[in-house]
């Protein structure tokens, strides 16, 4: 019988499903996350999560990570000490970087440039030449690249980078340098360009080639360790990380280019919230994701999630694909505080965290936090995870009071000014991926999952008029659902930098073939089965002359249908359409890609029992809570217990073992036929 076990690692909890692959059960776990060591609080979740379902680990088939450990490395500025190696006369490159200074309007007057992850002093030059079409001008000097080496290797270096000049259009270069660099370094990881990103534009390459090489140690100690650790406790299942792009990559080729994992964590959510809509029969989607830290916002179009081509991490923007994800800091754990100078208050995005979390938790928190004020509304109950998880309610009070004190306001308005700054941060970033990228937001759902998601997803989708707002089955462990039944993937990449005009359909079709052969292979030998696996194309184009491309999706039989033609055209209307105007100017074909994806997990949602649309059944107890400027009257329902087409009238809130719904007054919320609660205007 298979097993397949998500597991979503976040800066508060660690969330666990698992799934009977067979039957479609499944079982699920939060505990709290061991920012020491997250191995420690992934054990702890498989072992509790494994006696739930009666199973040992040992039949466990498929662990599936989603993690931020990269992510963590880049921000904490934790990653390993990189020594670079690039061609004669570009020893500057990570310092010239780009001109590009961010900022509206004339950008910041004052902007500390942030510190390259090759330092000069750790980069070297070399002697040897490829030009741009792949031919060799220079044959390289091994004795000169030797010395290089060794001088790298005497300073110290952790990490080795080679990014070569014009090694997009041959990596031969490179793969001898990489040899001899083998030779003089013995275990330190080499990260070669045309290996990380084989496209044309040489900071792109070699910045995205040297942060994977930043991340490469700390990911390969991590990934070594969980593997050791979960070995230890008889899990022999395979390994999976999920990739920045919502794919998953075996745990081995997330060692060797962690670059693809920087944005794994978001990415759970999105991959998630997919299942649910193909479930749900909804196919537009923002997607609220408010852990503890953070909050992750996205959009599905058409259960299509966009995507980039860069991931940004902090200050850090590399060229690997990611979802469109945008992260604020705002989550449950935010810190409320009001500054001496300004006398307003503020929320985030300093973090409680897991530890010591916030004062509710009883765990030694002191500083006001979003939860605390949900506890003192009374939209959070005083008891989280199946009761199994008190909340001090009075510990709350006397936290949020400090903030009233300093406001020279009552509690309860401190408690909601603190809720509503908080949803219009939320509203600010939905507002980045939806509004500012073209779309209206009124033409969307906004799911709510994350711990904290379903109490804030009906306030925000009344900012937004994204109806409905739905908190989906299992919301605070959807990331972990998402990592359970996403599919494996894989991409690769060349440059082909030429004029549509000067470009007939068929050369495009021979190089995505060869490409299409090339990403099938990897998933075959990471035990993929050939008649699972699927190709994907995509090509990159901009107008002649711009610095910037456009990616679209194509199709061998589409450009077969209607050649380079069809490929202008929808450029044209997707250029329009995020930056509402179009040129005269020639078009050129940048980049191509293809993505070898593999099966998802078909598994539908289990259907609910109906209902008679009174969910007196799932009553628990009435409640009183802080809503309108006023104490209202409302009422707490078990979710475990409430049948399809049940309708809940505003307020009421509604319990589970990891999160809690809030339906606020003037909305009516009813269960759909697989679990999902749409919450409407009344």
């Amino acid at each position: 019988m298979g097993y397949r076990l998500g597991v979503d690692v976040g800066g508060t909890f660690t969330d666990l499903l698992l799934f009977n692959v067979q039957t479609g059960a499944f079982w699920r776990h939060k505990t709290p996350s061991t920012p020491h060591d997250s191995s420690e609080g992934i054990l702890t979740g498989v072992t509790a999560v494994c006696d739930k379902a009666g199973i040992a680990p040992a039949d466990i088939e498929f662990f599936l990570h989603g993690t931020t450990v990269a992510t963590n490395a880049v921000l904490e500025g934790k990653g390993a000490r990189v020594g670079l190696i690039t061609t004669e006369g570009y020893r500057h490159i990570m310092q010239i970087a780009r001109s590009f200074v961010p900022g509206g309007l004339a950008a910041w007057i004052i902007w500390p440039k942030p510190t390259p992850l090759a330092a000069l002093e750790d980069t070297v030059t070399i002697k040897g030449r490829i030009d741009a079409a792949g031919r060799e001008v220079r044959p390289l000097d091994e004795a000169d690249v030797r010395t290089a080496l060794t001088s790298l290797k005497e300073q110290g270096v952790e990490a080795i980078t080679v990014s070569l000049i014009n090694a997009y259009a041959s990596g031969a270069h490179e793969k001898r340098v990489g040899e001899i660099a083998k030779d003089i370094f013995n275990d330190v990881p080499i990260s070669l360009s045309h290996e990380v990103l084989p496209e044309m534009q040489e900071y792109e390459r070699t910045l995205t080639t040297v942060a994977n090489a930043a991340v490469r140690p700390v990911v390969g100690r991590y990934v070594s360790n969980l593997r050791s650790k979960l070995a230890d406790a008889g899990l022999r299942g395979k390994l999976s990380l999920l990739r920045s792009d919502g794919g998953l990559m075996s745990a081995e080729k997330a060692e060797e280019q962690p670059v693809n994992i920087l944005m794994s964590g978001p990415a759970g959510g999105v991959t998630g919230a997919l299942w649910v809509g193909r479930n749900a029969g909804l196919k537009n989607i923002l997607t609220l994701d408010v852990g503890g830290t953070s909050t992750d916002v996205a959009l599905i179009e058409n259960l299509e999630p966009r995507r980039q081509r860069t991931t940004e991490v902090g200050h850090l923007s590399v060229r690997a694909s990611a979802l469109d994800v945008k992260t604020v800091g705002a989550g449950g754990g935010s810190i409320a505080y009001v500054p001496e100078l300004t006398k307003a208050l503020r929320v985030g995005p300093q973090s409680a965290g897991a530890v010591p979390g916030p004062v509710a938790y009883g765990k030694g928190g002191e500083l006001p936090t979003v939860t605390d004020a949900n506890v003192v509304l009374g939209y959070l109950p005083e008891n989280l995870l199946g009761g199994t998880f008190q909340l001090d309610r009075e510990g709350a009070k006397r936290a949020v009071q400090t903030i009233a004190d300093a406001l020279d306001i009552d509690l309860m308005a401190a408690a909601r000014g603190i809720i509503d700054i908080v949803n219009e941060n939320m509203f600010g970033a939905l507002r980045m991926i939806s509004v500012q990228q073209g779309y209206d937001p009124r033409h969307f759902a906004l799911m709510g999952f994350g711990g904290a998601g379903p109490l804030h997803v009906n306030a925000v989708a009344r900012l937004m008029g994204s109806w409905p707002a739905i908190s989906p089955v299992s919301p605070g462990v959807l990331c972990a659902l998402g990592d359970a039944t996403t599919q494996m993937r894989t991409e690769t990449a060349r440059s082909f930098s030429r004029l549509a005009s000067q470009t007939q359909a068929q050369d495009l079709i021979d190089i995505l073939e060869d490409m299409a052969h090339q990403t099938r292979a990897e998933l075959l030998a990471d035990g993929v089965p050939d008649a699972e696996i699927t190709t994907a194309f995509e090509v990159d184009v901009r107008y002649s002359g711009q610095a910037f491309e456009v990616p679209l999706t194509i199709s061998a039989d589409l450009l077969r249908s209607d050649g380079i033609a069809g490929i202008l055209k929808r450029f044209d209307e997707e250029h329009n359409r995020l930056f509402t105007f179009n040129m005269d100017t020639p078009h050129e074909i940048v980049n191509l890609r293809a993505v070898a994806l593999g099966a998802a997990l078909d598994l539908p949602a289990a259907e609910l029992p109906k209902g008679d649309g009174n969910p007196h059944a799932a009553k628990m107890r009435d409640h009183m809570l802080w809503m309108d400027g006023r104490e209202q009257a409302a009422v707490i329902y078990d979710r475990s217990k409430l049948r399809q087409g049940d309708i809940l009238k505003g307020p009421a809130i509604i319990v589970e073992m990891d999160s809690t719904t809030l339906v606020e007054s003037g909305c009516v919320a009813t269960v759909d036929r697989v679990g999902n609660i749409l919450i409407n205007l009344g």
